[in-house]
């Protein structure tokens, strides 16, 4: 008796402190001590209604519930009946409607079946979890868990799959994590599986935690959990994504060494990562080799192959790979003619482009936004602008809502247009009834006035940003610098750069070389070399294009000793001359006016 009172106890205090059973607040963070953990193995222990040992049920069914209207009169006929149902039928039926993720109502309906005293049991508890779990109330998860042993339950694997499930959905890993480890002093029927595992793994790969999901593998070693082919496939789509593709296939070779067969979505994951990361030569290599590996690639692998193709400028090929793919049967999707006419408006090649386009609507595929996006900006590049705001007013008219992309495509095509009027009348629709803008909108507007030589409507523009909440960073700074230098006001451009750290802000590498150019071309030289060793000063490095463009201006005004010292530099450092300052070196040298010992390309000839 006394070890059931500590039990109820303890469990009430570890998840009912402040504002009581089913109403923790959701971002609580949830800690286990060594005592908490003791008394709640102690309790499985003495539990006489552990689910797995209770009489055989299944909870899931036979409801034939497809809407809430029907569950909804289901579950107040049941209330309504003179004998009660069990609670058996009540689980039967809140599990249905959480299958329709209606979770606000599950729990409301066992508030309601808790208040007429039904006591509930291991399964419908479970669900309860699961429901405060996807609406996101983790604490209100934790808080179902302490009523276990208020009822004398014991919770299983399932439980705390499901709460590991909720952590994860929730961003908060490092509790999930925590959680797995200590899963075991639960008892023996809470013993992480390949479940558990799988589910912190897939919550951290969404977090870019690669390395805790490789911790979480080879955990699963020590717990004797096999993993499988999801595990594994996780993992590898993961580091695939961040362009780890080595270590992606070192686990893919790990993986067959155990006997676990790789499927089509381990292949694709890889096919994805050598699209992204190696030479098409190797990608093609390898979707090719899937074929005599008994793996028949699906719409998403053909699709990513002829994405791959069309920015590759191979259109002939992506071409003949949609053929392929509807000759084996399958139907390209919106995604594959998004890429092939993507391809078609890299090339510029806009009749094309809206021949794919037309085919779409003509087979009954899906046209989106981002296909209607992909088509403006097809035009924009190619000052088209009637028939991208043709497009745009078609979309509006289908229903459709453009999106951020949209209407900063069209600002930009405005503004290469030079008709800025135009590109703020968007602007200005955008901010009333369109999507808010982001930093990419107000850069391209900003650059598009600078370019234009409407510089005092750009600073005017700037400064009803710099008023704004928008955290934009150092990019438009640069713009407007770059600007003013453009507009000839070099000496404003330096105050605006001199007042960078008052802001908050650091220049960074692109800073500097728009005033080294801007400096050099008005023939500034020692100026513009002082702030080359400034920028070094400050810890940002130069790059190729500052070497190459400050080395260029010396040699376009004869300053050659400083060209020829910081060519030198250049090289010391491991940069290259490019194409251009290496046409002005062999024509200097040939005109005998600079020193061949100096010269990076004949150094390397050597």
């Amino acid at each position: 008796m006394m070890t059931t009172m500590i039990m109820r106890r303890s469990a009430s205090s570890f998840c009912n402190r402040r504002t009581g059973i089913l109403g923790l607040q959701s971002r609580s963070r949830i800690f286990f001590s060594k005592n908490h953990l003791g008394l709640f193995h102690g309790s499985s222990q003495s539990s006489n209604q552990n689910p797995s040992k209770s009489k055989s049920r299944d909870p899931q069914h036979p409801f034939d519930v497809t809407n809430l209207g029907d569950a909804s009169n289901m579950f107040d006929k049941m209330l309504k009946q003179g004998r009660r149902p069990s609670i058996v039928r009540f689980t039967q039926l809140l599990g249905q409607v959480a299958k329709l993720k209606h979770y606000s109502v599950v729990i409301s309906w066992y508030k309601q079946i808790t208040l007429l005293g039904i006591v509930p049991d291991a399964f419908i508890l479970n669900i309860i979890v699961n429901c405060f779990g996807r609406l996101n109330q983790i604490g209100a998860s934790f808080s179902v868990l302490a009523l276990f042993f208020k009822f004398g339950l014991q919770p299983d694997v399932t439980t705390f799959n499901t709460l590991i499930r909720g952590l994860g959905l929730d961003n908060r890993v490092d509790e999930a994590d925590s959680l797995v480890r200590k899963m075991a002093f639960f008892g023996e029927g809470c013993k992480p599986n390949v479940i558990t595992f799988g589910t912190l793994i897939d919550a951290s790969c969404r977090l870019r935690q690669n390395g805790r999901a490789i911790q979480m593998l080879r955990l699963m070693e020590k717990y004797d959990c096999q993993p499988n082919v999801v595990v594994y496939s996780t993992i590898i789509d993961s580091l695939c994504k961040d362009q780890l593709v080595a270590e992606a296939f070192k686990l893919f070779s790990e993986m067959e060494s155990k006997g676990i067969p790789p499927n089509i979505v381990t292949y694709t994951s890889l096919f994805l990562g050598l699209c992204k990361s190696c030479p098409l030569t190797e990608a093609t290599q390898f979707f090719t080799e899937m074929s005599s590996k008994g793996i028949s690639p699906n719409v998403q692998t053909f699709s990513i192959l002829v994405d791959t193709l069309c920015k590759n400028g191979k259109l002939k090929e992506a071409n003949q790979a949609i053929d392929l793919m509807t000759a084996r049967g399958m139907e390209p999707n919106t995604f594959t003619y998004n890429c092939l006419m993507k391809g078609y408006c890299l090339q510029r090649d806009m009749n094309k482009a809206k021949g794919i386009f037309d085919l779409m609507l003509k087979k009954g595929s899906i046209v989106d936004v981002f296909s209607y996006t992909i088509l403006i900006n097809g035009y924009c590049n190619k000052r088209r602008m009637k028939e991208a705001m043709h497009l745009f007013e078609e979309m509006t008219r289908k229903g459709m809502i453009p999106d951020t992309v949209t209407y900063t495509t069209l600002i930009g095509g405005f503004c290469k247009d030079r008709r800025i009027d135009d590109a703020q009348n968007i602007f200005s629709k955008m901010k009333v009834g369109g999507p808010l803008p982001n930093i990419f909108t107000y850069s391209v507007l900003l650059d598009g006035l600078c370019r234009n030589g409407h510089i005092d409507m750009a600073l005017k523009f700037f400064g009803e940003l710099e008023c704004s909440n928008v955290d934009f960073g150092i990019s438009p700074y640069n713009i407007l610098i770059d600007g003013l230098c453009m507009a000839g006001r070099l000496e404003s451009a330096m105050d605006l750069f001199r007042s960078l750290p008052s802001k908050g802000l650091k220049p960074d590498v692109k800073t500097y070389t728009i005033l080294i150019i801007a400096l050099s071309t008005k023939g500034l030289f020692t100026e513009a070399e002082a702030l080359l060793r400034e920028m070094e000063e400050k810890g940002c490095s130069p790059d190729s294009v500052t070497y190459n463009t400050i080395i260029q201006r010396f040699l376009l005004n004869d300053e050659l000793s400083r060209a020829q010292k910081l060519i030198q530099e250049m090289v010391a450092k491991g940069f290259s001359a490019d194409d251009l300052t290496t046409t002005m070196i062999v024509d200097l040298i040939a005109e005998g006016k600079l020193d061949t010992d100096s010269h990076p390309v004949e150094k390397k000839s050597e």
